[in-house]
């Protein structure tokens, strides 16, 4: 890096003189007690939480809108979004007294829409997922002579978040080790990073993304922004396909590495911040501590770490979910698949081996034989090593042990579906899907099946999020398995086989 950089020297001149504090209120930097007390250093949680739209999100879209001139203003603005940058611009827009117009999906949750209606935006519904709302944005703009504000790949919006990187500087003097902040397009990683090298380049800056929505991960691998095929939508604030071509300029300069990160440890990411703020996080806006509870540990230099919490606009209905996986996050209970013997005083022994610890589940059904399949959650206090010992205690009393714990049909679905196994069940595929969260999408896939290809298993749990997670079995002769296919590409959902899935295996296949 160069400091005299002149691109650099922009954008920290645009930082500097950002009007964000017209709106914004500079949050909090929080040391988060038993957590730092269990990582061994220091760890501070920056409050983007606290914003007055519950993000940081409102930073950069309210300085966009402060470069405009008094023309651009006059025309109004708009933007794509399903998230926390609508409702920052509507906020912002409102306080200008500017019009702004949101287009949002038609998965959109109708708390967002009714917050940016709230706002004083128009909230303009269209399309089945982003890339068909960002597109009607872009026409609408044209026809309407509208300013197109963009989420993250735009100097000003990029500047406007770099203004955290300021305020953690300075509400810190001492020594930070590190800075992990939450990426989705990039926008603002690419600002706090900036201005962190700028000032402090002793000072490391990580980017963390979920390991399904990588999509800066894949773009610095690739040495340029590539669209990643499939986006994991469960951290929506920060699922994005492809980084932006200015934010993926900045953060390949500054960026120290980027960590991934699993929906289990988002969850427990979730309940930390619970536990120190009594504040709810948003999938998205608990990304970056879960990437300081599973990175910060191997880092050598010494000194404080700092986690942006960049939002709070999350669904009620979506906490259930949350709470069921935030212990598997914090490897706080395994999931077992046990085979133990179908006799009288079986179960009564099996429990014996696991102690007095607490079990979270047990599933079990009767079924002709002489073995059972059993599906049991057990909590656990030593983490990983605990559950080993569980394993092996199991396994030298002579019992079949699966280790389910990282499994996600097994977490999504065959929890809830033990003892569901058919006799004489042939040509069964299973297939995991995500359904748009929306009238219709089902019928879409049921009208799409042959008459002749059977559904043997059917599975969908709500979650509170704009896609539903299914599980379905489906009797499709080897014969006909490249139509089979043909369907799925032209269904346009995404979907994984899970035909070879250990779980469905004991539990769901044809006995």
């Amino acid at each position: 890096m160069k400091a005299g950089n002149q691109h650099m020297r922009e954008t920290i001149r645009r930082i500097l003189s950002s009007s964000v504090y017209d709106v914004a209120i500079e949050t909090p930097l929080e040391r988060m007690g038993p957590l730092s007390d269990r990582m061994g250093r220091t760890v501070l949680l920056k409050r983007e939480d606290l914003q007055p739209v519950f993000s940081f999100k409102l930073r950069g879209a309210y300085n966009k809108l402060a470069t405009l001139t008094d023309a651009e203003k006059a025309r109004g603005v708009i933007c794509a979004s399903a998230g926390n940058h609508a409702q920052g611009l509507a906020y912002s827009a409102t306080r200008m007294g500017v019009r702004s117009v949101i287009v949002m999906p038609r998965t959109t949750p109708s708390i967002k829409i009714e917050a940016v209606r709230r706002l004083g935006g128009e909230a303009v519904i269209f399309g089945d997922a982003f890339d068909d709302a960002r597109v009607h944005a872009l026409e609408l703009c044209e026809q309407q002579d509208l300013v197109f504000v963009h989420p993250y790949d735009d100097p000003e919006v990029i500047a406007g978040q770099g203004t955290i990187g300021v305020e953690i500087l300075r509400q810190h003097s001492g020594p930070i080790a590190a800075i992990y902040v939450p990426v989705g397009g990039g926008g603002l990683a690419a600002g706090i990073a900036t201005y962190a090298k700028f000032l402090r380049p002793d000072i490391k800056v990580i980017g963390v993304e979920p390991e399904d929505a990588a999509s800066m991960k894949a773009a610095l691998e690739a040495g340029r922004p590539v669209p990643l095929k499939e986006v994991g939508i469960f951290a929506d604030g920060v699922a994005v396909r492809q980084a932006g071509d200015e934010t993926f300029r900045l953060c390949s300069q500054y960026l120290d590495g980027i960590v991934t990160v699993t929906t289990d440890e988002i969850c427990a990411a979730i309940k930390d911040i619970f536990d120190h703020t009594r504040a709810i996080a948003e999938p998205a806006g608990a990304v970056a501590l879960a990437g300081v509870r599973k990175h910060a540990r191997d880092l050598e230099q010494t000194g404080a770490v700092v986690a942006i919490a960049s939002g709070a606009n999350i669904n009620f209905d979506r906490l259930r979910h949350v709470a069921e996986r935030a212990e598997i996050g914090e490897r706080g209970e395994a999931l077992l698949a046990v085979t133990i013997p179908e006799k009288p005083g079986a179960y009564r022994a099996f429990i014996r081996l696991i102690g007095d610890r607490a079990i979270t589940e047990f599933n079990y059904r009767y079924a002709p034989g002489a073995r059972a399949q059993i599906f049991v959650g057990v909590q656990l206090k030593g983490g990983e090593g605990e559950k080993q010992a569980i394993i092996e205690t199991l396994r030298n009393a002579g019992h079949h042990v699966l280790d389910l714990t990282d499994n996600e049909v097994a977490k999504l679905h065959i929890r809830y579906m033990v003892g569901g196994r058919v006799e004489g069940l042939v040509d069964e595929l299973l297939y995991r899907f995500e359904f748009p969260e929306r009238p219709g999408a089902l019928l879409k896939f049921l009208e799409g099946l042959r008459s002749d290809w059977n559904i043997s298993l059917f599975h969908y749990r709500n979650h509170g999020s704009d896609y539903g997670r299914v599980l379905a079995g489906i009797q499709v002769p080897d014969r006909e398995r490249d139509a089979f296919e043909a369907y799925l590409d032209e269904l346009g959902y995404a979907h994984w086989d899970e035909s070879g899935n250990p779980a469905y295996a004991m539990f769901l296949s044809a006995v």
